[in-house]
């Protein structure tokens, strides 16, 4: 048996599964500065498993435009700068004996209105996502009404509706504000 309760707390973890994702594909986009988390999640083949770089490799910024990776094996090496030359960054891996360095150039301004758009197209999909959940969550409050052996009242039915509604609101603007701050991160030179 459901019940509002039951319904919100479905609702809002839902959401905040739309958010995470969110946040985990934004952190991997590009900007202008070098971050370890743009190659913490390429798949590198290391010794026929396909394994997180983070999993394989110390990750550093000795500068705000390089990237340092130490693998802890030395025997990663090529599989590590093989994996980045096709991970579609568009970043090329200089090996320097045990580790690789990555020079991170500069964003065109073209590409940066390119990963702006990007990232707003990003939330925009989860704000859809979002919405759904919103409208699998009032076809569930509707249902409580048909429901046997329990009775919720009209009013009872209508304040879950409305606190559905600002669930959506409070994740929307969430969204926005995310989208917000990593396009102005991608427009900053």
């Amino acid at each position: 048996m459901t019940d509002p309760d039951t319904i919100l707390l479905e609702t809002e973890e839902s959401m905040t599964k739309a958010l995470e994702y969110l946040k985990n594909e934004v952190r991997g986009i590009r900007t202008g500065r070098a971050s370890p988390a743009m190659v913490e999640f390429i798949k590198a083949d290391y010794y026929g498993s396909m394994t997180d770089l983070k999993s394989l490799a110390a990750i550093s910024v000795p500068e705000p435009s390089q990237l340092l990776i130490k693998p802890f094996d030395t025997g990663a090496v090529g599989a590590i700068k093989q994996a980045i030359e096709t991970s579609g960054l568009g970043l090329n891996p200089q090996v320097e004996g045990k580790q690789i360095r990555l020079i991170v150039p500069a964003l065109s301004t073209e590409r940066r209105t390119q990963l702006s758009a990007k990232v707003k197209k990003m939330g925009e999909e989860q704000k859809t996502a979002i919405r759904n959940v919103r409208r699998d969550a009032n076809k569930h409050a509707e249902n409580l009404t048909k429901q046997a052996g329990a009775h919720f009242p009209e009013d009872e039915i209508e304040t879950l509706k409305e606190e559905i509604q600002k669930l959506l609101k409070k994740f929307e603007d969430e969204i926005d504000k995310r989208v917000e701050d990593k396009v102005k991160e991608i427009q900053t030179v």
